[in-house]
């Protein structure tokens, strides 16, 4: 709703700007050989003096002269354009002054009828055509073109705002964002001392917001516009014009909304840190030119050798300031007591505005079910709701990167040697009890390289190691998620370590666990560097290594061939485990486990079964193709629908099935 002072300024600036184009509706009247007035304009000066009296602020004409430094002349031509469009007698009255009887105004026509005239007025590096306040139309002669004001220019002038529809698809407003975190707080008092204490007429000095925090750095900008009165709109940097002549129209076009509509703009590079030189110029080009404020969000700094830059990183916010969200977002007599929180928190690096929506999604659920009989305490009830809620908050920025894995298989399920089931639960125990070894004990004090919780699943295929994984994210109620590294690397020097970036970025916010299948594609052995192609291969090994370590999950790599990696990659990994080819009496276990407790079966003999020499992998395979071959038939599964099944499997792996196998089965 608008308040009554902002109801009456829009009238009192609407009288104001009628009577500033009556005044110049009535400097053409002399021109006119038929008119008959005699006092050229004393009625709409009066009214004019009147309608700046009821002024309450500045009128919009007023504030437009005084921000693009028009002189009276250069005011009166741009109200002699939107008078046609104000007033329907304008037209008329253009027409009866013109000579050649146009009703559209033109230079000739303000020379001849405005005061204080000047041929600069319409030069291109004038204010109104540098602005484009106004629009010179085709004509035999730049005096007889027809001229117009720019729409958004009208609109300006009668108090109504709106971005300029040639900017609409390549910027957005900036919506309420969440909360500023105390942290935070001290980059938005720097960044408007940095722009309040710029000389007066000089350019803006450019803000610099880095780091993986993006909502994080989204909010600090809108803070730091909303203390200062700006409206922010936000531009990813691939909508940068690639062109010189479309950018220097985007950077003008831009500066003149800056200026009319107290807006700044915060510029979005993104992926664009680590991207091609040309865009990485073009990037550079738009900075240095654009003279409005201007905020640059991207993960990395930036550095500018033409523009005056102030950097803030931008990091995760404390586990204190977050407990603080929770605790508004909960309420204190809701909130989890003792290290739930802590593992929460530590476990899900979620902004305020995910944060106060995990909590409302935790309550609502907390009351639809406070009917229904309960077990454990009201605390461990809310912590599990919560737990659940932020790992949905948490995915969304993981889907579409990477394959999430639906985790339902559990300890029963996974048939291993008992020292590697020791090295597994390890694994768990180590991502369970993270918060209080790292935040509590003190570890994470010491840095962040080494915290992050890596491993790797070497073994043929079929051996568990995708079970496995599954496994851990099921006890440890995380989100599992498959990475291909054959699809990830890539030839491109660079690309590799970008789809790697994107990932790890993504998967930081909820500490996914994160299975990258098929290590073998970019962990051979270290080549001895001859060109460009080697060097970077290394590096692209040990960007991953590198964020392994300091990642806040989990992160697996599996490969078949665990000697064909460097023994200097292998000891920068915490937990190897071996999936070794099961022997028979694995294979009997896993033939016991296979079938579900639903599933009818009659008669098998599982050391007969156990001497099938196959992996878990094609054991299961061949229990469920017997499942469909008994379902069809209307009997329990029975050991000729596994022996049509195992050759069917058989055929698959191009092997042979041997006497000695399927000896006695039917």
């Amino acid at each position: 709703m608008i308040s009554a002072d902002a109801a009456q300024w829009e009238k009192s600036n609407q009288d104001y700007l009628m009577a500033a184009v009556a005044l110049v509706r009535e400097a053409l009247e002399p021109l006119n050989p038929s008119s008959q007035q005699q006092k050229s304009g004393s009625s709409a000066q009066s009214a004019l003096d009147d309608a700046a009296a009821r002024l309450s602020a500045p009128s919009a004409l007023q504030v437009l002269c005084a921000s693009f430094g028009l002189s009276s002349f250069e005011r009166d031509l741009l109200l002699l354009c939107a008078g046609p469009e104000l007033d329907s007698r304008f037209s008329a009255s253009c027409a009866a002054a013109d000579s050649q009887g146009r009703p559209l105004p033109t230079f000739s026509l303000a020379l001849a009828a405005l005061p204080d005239a000047h041929w600069s007025a319409l030069s291109p590096g004038g204010p109104l055509r540098r602005w484009r306040l106004i629009e010179v139309g085709s004509g035999s002669t730049l005096n007889s073109s027809p001229l117009r004001i720019d729409e958004r220019v009208l609109h300006y002038l009668g108090g109504v705002q709106h971005l300029d529809e040639r900017l609409a698809g390549l910027v957005e407003p900036v919506g309420t964002v969440e909360e500023i975190m105390p942290s935070h707080k001290t980059i938005v008092e720097q960044a408007m001392i940095a722009w309040g204490r710029r000389p007066e007429g000089a350019i803006f000095p450019a803000i610099q917001v880095y780091g993986h925090e993006f909502s994080s750095k989204t909010a600090v900008a809108a803070a730091i516009c909303r203390e200062l009165g700006l409206r922010l709109y936000v531009m990813a940097a691939h909508h940068l014009p690639s062109t010189p002549a479309e950018m220097d129209g985007l950077v003008r076009l831009w500066e003149r909304e800056s200026i009319l509509g107290n807006a700044a703009l915060l510029l979005e590079c993104g992926d664009s840190d680590a991207g091609d030189p040309a865009r990485e110029r073009l990037i550079t080009q738009f900075i240095n030119s654009v003279r409005a404020p201007l905020i640059i969000s991207g993960r990395e700094r930036r550095r500018s050798q033409h523009r005056l830059l102030f950097s803030f990183d931008v990091r995760r916010p404390p586990a204190g300031e977050q407990i603080e969200v929770w605790s508004r977002a909960l309420g204190e007599d809701k909130l989890p007591l003792n290290s739930r929180m802590t593992e929460l928190i530590y476990q899900f690096s979620l902004n305020p505005l995910a944060i106060h929506a995990a909590a409302r999604e935790a309550l609502t659920l907390e009351a639809r079910t406070s009917m229904q009989p309960k077990s454990g305490s009201s605390a461990d009830r809310l912590s599990s709701l919560l737990w659940e809620a932020c790992r949905g908050q948490a995915r969304t920025r993981l889907d579409g990167l990477a394959q999430h894995v639906e985790a339902t298989a559990g300890w029963d399920d996974l048939v291993l040697p008992t020292a590697q089931l020791g090295v597994l639960r390890e694994m768990a125990i180590h991502v369970r009890q993270r918060a209080t070894v790292y935040e509590t004990w003190g570890f994470s004090g010491k840095g962040a390289r080494g915290l992050g919780i890596s491993a790797l699943f070497s073994g043929s295929s079929g051996t568990g190691k995708t079970m496995a994984a599954e496994v851990l994210a099921h006890e440890l109620r995380l989100d599992l998620y498959r990475i291909d590294l054959s699809q990830v690397v890539s030839k491109y020097i660079g690309e590799t370590e970008k789809n790697l970036r994107r990932v790890f970025d993504a998967a930081e916010e909820g500490g996914a666990i994160l299975l990258f299948d098929e290590a073998d594609a970019l962990f051979g052995k270290r080549s001895e560097v001859k060109d460009s192609h080697d060097r970077y291969a290394n590096i692209e090994v040990s960007y991953l290594l590198q964020r392994m370590e300091t990642y806040a999950g989990l992160a697996i790599l599996t490969t078949n061939l665990k000697s064909s990696l460097d023994t200097a990659f292998l000891r920068r990994i915490r937990f190897i485990v071996q999936f070794p080819f099961p022997d028979a009496d694995l294979r009997r276990e896993i033939w016991r486990r296979v079938f579900p407790h639903n599933a009818p079966v009659e008669g098998l003999d599982l050391n007969k079964l156990a001497r099938l020499n196959v992996t878990g992998g094609s054991i299961r395979n061949i229990a469920l193709n017997a499942a469909f071959l008994a379902a069809e038939t209307r009997e329990p599964v029975r050991m000729k629908h596994l022996l049509q099944a195992a050759c069917n499997e058989y055929v698959k792996m191009e092997q042979s099935l041997s006497t000695s196998e399927i000896d006695g089965w039917i």
